[in-house]
């Protein structure tokens, strides 16, 4: 008989539960048979019949399925442009240049003259199309400026009105941190990498984005099917890493609508940060929450444009990734952000980026409310950075399911002993860092057991194996996914274990992950995913 845990909560009204499942992992080392929950809070663990009788007039729910565990937790994603795209122009499902073009058109006929087009996930690859240019959106729209982006997020293409309003008629005017293509002449051929598009897209406060905002209606409509499917695969919290008051707005009117189901923390983009204003609009609720700044410091890890130690053939045609933003800017922000208690979360992939944040985290003042400031990513390391972030107190949160996804793309830039070390998980956890679980959806598919068993099999999609030396355990690849992420919002006393004193958030499925194969691990089914102790999806 396990022994019976009770536990209490500043926020204990609410109905009383008691919860049996064939197995529960409270994924704090126990295996409790059952657990009570009053409200939304697990207010005690233990046997079957120690909680029966200690809550004689609980409701009893067993749990169906063979494992228990606690809500998945992605610490890094995009769930809002999830939702936007689905009320702009989504080109996700778009097969071929037909589809692209219609798309886009269909959107072009529905928004007032003058209006910016805006598509969204382009992928050339699923399209079969090559990239598309500016001559191909100039045939949608001479009136309207057209964008579209590009799924990786980190680069994009418009035609030419939107080239004329956007001011960029060379190579030259592109920004610090951005570069603008040509074709084989010298022409702009409408592609705009990184803070060329970036900084038009997201320009901070007091400036207009060239993005329209929408309907509330329809982007909470948007926000609920996004949620809807994200529950699905046993999802219960995630953190945005990027919004601006606009996607706030959305995720405060789902709140209000009642129709925010997950527990939704977000990463505020750093130039709408104004220190005046941080401590009052980051007060925390249970299910939204600001947790931190985002910045980005470096490109992508699967486009090749990380900014390594060693020089590379990058995707940007030059022998490394790029650097978005400068030192002096960078560090400004870093310190500015720190001086009132916030969180960052660095955008670092490459080796020689992550330093750069290092740089900056251990030239900070010590503050009287210590916080564990994050590295995004943090793709490529050796022992030295590995040591550092140790000693800074940093939360690492590495792709989880990168190496299925783009195994062989990632040893093809940066080569195999950068391959081996990508996505680190397992010389991080044995060098004691709490480390969480991203997805970075929806650049690849959000479901956290295609990431559990990318990390521990090491395997791509494709067969190859790279990493071998970084294979984590089911049990750790779990823990990475669920506590895990809630440390890196700062959330770690109340979520991410099935123990007393924490929210009733858990996902039950239909295998015991422990007991299969290792390369099936992604074929389990969610049989039920429960936020607060109420059912929000169900098989």
């Amino acid at each position: 008989m396990s022994e019976l845990r009770e536990g209490t909560s500043s926020k204990s009204g609410g109905r009383v539960r008691v919860f049996t499942g064939r197995r529960i992992l409270a994924l704090d080392g126990t295996e409790p048979e059952a657990f009570a929950t009053r409200g939304e809070w697990i207010v005690a663990t233990g046997s079957r019949a120690d909680l029966l009788a200690g809550f004689p007039d609980g409701e009893r729910i067993d749990l169906d399925g063979a494992l228990v565990v606690p809500g998945f937790n992605d610490a890094h994603c995009h769930p809002s442009q999830a939702a936007l795209a689905r009320i702009r122009a989504d080109l996700t499902t778009a097969q071929g240049p037909d589809d692209v073009r219609e798309a886009l058109r269909a959107r072009a006929s529905a928004v007032p003259e003058g209006e910016w087009v805006v598509g969204q996930a382009f992928d050339a690859h699923r399209t079969g199309m090559g990239e598309v240019d500016r001559a191909f959106l100039d045939e949608v729209s001479r009136e309207h400026p057209v964008v579209v982006v590009h799924y990786t997020f980190h680069k994009a293409v418009v035609n030419s009105r939107a080239l004329e309003i956007l001011g960029y008629r060379c190579a030259e005017d592109a920004p610090y941190g951005g570069q603008l293509l040509t074709d084989v002449d010298g022409e702009l051929n409408g592609w705009l990498i990184e803070r060329a598009w970036l900084d038009p897209w997201l320009p901070g406060v007091g400036r207009a984005s060239i993005v329209p905002a929408g309907q509330e209606s329809a982007q909470v409509a948007a926000l609920a099917e996004v949620n809807k499917e994200l529950h699905a695969v046993g999802i219960t919290s995630y953190c945005d890493a990027i919004v601006t008051p606009a996607e706030q707005a959305m995720y405060a009117a789902a709140l209000d609508r009642g129709m925010l189901t997950p527990r939704v923390a977000m990463l505020l983009w750093h130039s709408y940060f104004d220190e005046n204003s941080w401590a009052s609009s980051a007060r925390p609720v249970d299910r939204l929450r600001l947790a931190g700044v985002k910045l980005m410091l470096d490109g992508a890890l699967s486009g090749g444009t990380c900014l390594c130690q060693q020089s590379y053939a990058s995707a940007t045609g030059r022998d490394n990734g790029l650097q978005i933003v400068s030192d002096e800017d960078f560090t400004d922000t870093v310190r500015r952000v720190h001086e009132v208690g916030a969180r960052v979360a660095v955008h670092a992939n490459g080796d020689l980026a992550i330093s750069k944040v290092l740089d900056a985290v251990e030239s900070l003042p010590a503050h009287e409310k210590p916080v564990n400031h994050r590295i995004e990513h943090c793709s490529i390391v050796d022992d030295r950075i590995i040591d550092r972030l140790v000693a800074a107190g940093i939360t690492p949160v590495p792709f989880g399911a990168f190496i299925h996804c783009y195994g062989e793309a990632i040893e093809a830039f940066y080569g195999a002993q950068r391959a081996e070390r990508a996505c680190a998980h397992r010389t991080m956890l044995d060098a004691g860092l709490t480390v969480a679980g991203s997805s970075d959806f929806p650049i690849v598919a959000i479901d956290p057991l295609l990431a559990v068993q990318s990390m521990v099999t090491r395997r791509s999609r494709g067969g190859g194996v790279f990493g071998a030396s970084q294979r984590v355990s089911v049990i750790e690849a779990l823990g990475v996914y669920t506590h895990g992420s809630a440390h890196a919002t700062g959330e770690a006393a109340t979520k991410g274990r099935l123990v007393p004193g924490q929210l009733a958030d858990f996902v039950a499925l239909d295998q015991d992950l422990t007991a299969i194969d290792p390369g099936e691990l992604s074929d389990v089914a969610v049989r039920s995913t429960w936020v607060g102790a109420e059912c929000v999806w169900s098989r």
